[in-house]
């Protein structure tokens, strides 16, 4: 493994993938290098690194791109398949991407000021719902797509761990998320971002608010609220409840996006319960707060 890369990203992409993993963190440096000659790029100190590598890059006549490489697997392949579906419209555009490998080269916003930022709730609510409308376009079904039918197995696996039952999750929320995955359409071929929260909704001076890190879920268009609701956790106003900011952000985004209100409010739910899950899977713990939001939109 490379020294130069931080010792908590390696040892994360290693917990990830495993030897596979190992082996992408020892090609990376020369990866890097072979881009920056094949691109003619300047590639700049990283970002604070997650799951994938992601630096500011300059291309060769000083444009302000982005360069992410990771180990391919399927949440990366369904970014750089839902970026070209988009084609910059609502979204960043794609300069590079190849799935297979594992690259993506993408325009840089400026300033690009998170939607986390706006202090205005409904305003920001609004502002992601505009993002959400340019995006949902029909696309056909295609390899690297994922369906909301395949985010549900996170449904099944929790039962599975919890021999039927659901452990330390509330049974009537799993219920209810269930129920609503099983009630969607299982024809529904919209393309999604998937992951739309505040902080992948980003501003640029040159054309607006766009969506960043899309998952690319094909599915009912209500799923995509989901993620707006909780990621990052509500901060209610000095004597708000969470209830009625949830509520709030309801009633904007059914006006907005034409669709009724209890709909969303049950994806809502299903996405949070989903999410918490994924949480508990992945790690053990941090899953309470989400499920605290899928009690208040319960509770609606």
């Amino acid at each position: 493994m490379s020294a130069a890369l931080p010792d908590d990203f390696q040892r994360r992409i290693i917990d990830v993938h495993g030897e596979p993993g190992a082996r992408w963190l020892e090609a990376l440096p020369q990866l890097i290098r072979t881009l920056e000659r094949r691109w003619k790029l300047q590639v700049l100190p990283s970002y604070p690194l997650s799951y994938n590598y992601v630096a500011p890059a300059i291309g060769p006549n000083g444009e302000a791109w982005v360069l992410k490489l990771g180990v391919p697997n399927p949440e990366l392949i369904g970014e750089i398949l839902a970026l070209r579906c988009f084609e910059g419209d609502g979204a960043v555009r794609v300069i590079h991407g190849d799935p297979a490998g594992g690259v993506l080269l993408i325009e840089r916003l400026q300033p690009g000021t998170p939607l986390s930022l706006v202090a205005d709730d409904e305003q920001a609510t609004r502002l992601a719902a505009s993002v959400m409308r340019r995006l949902w376009r029909v696309v056909p079904e295609q390899p690297g797509l994922r369906s909301l039918a395949h985010l549900g197995e996170g449904l099944r696996r929790l039962r599975q761990r919890f021999d039927g039952g659901c452990g330390p999750f509330p049974a009537d929320l799993v219920a209810l998320a269930e129920a609503q995955l099983t009630q969607a359409p299982s024809s529904a071929t919209r393309l999604l971002h998937g992951d739309l929260h505040h902080d992948n909704i980003l501003y640029d001076q040159r054309r607006g608010w766009l969506a960043i890190d899309p998952a690319g879920i094909l599915g009912d268009p209500g799923y995509e609220v989901g993620s707006l609701l909780f990621n990052p956790l509500p901060k209610t106003p000095e004597r708000t409840d969470l209830r009625d900011l949830l509520r709030a952000r309801l009633e904007v985004l059914s006006t907005e996006l034409e669709m009724p209100l209890e709909g969303l409010r049950r994806w809502g739910i299903f996405k949070c319960v989903l999410s918490a899950w994924w949480d508990f899977e992945d790690h053990g713990r941090g899953w309470e707060p989400v499920i605290q939001v899928a009690r208040a939109l319960a509770d609606l």
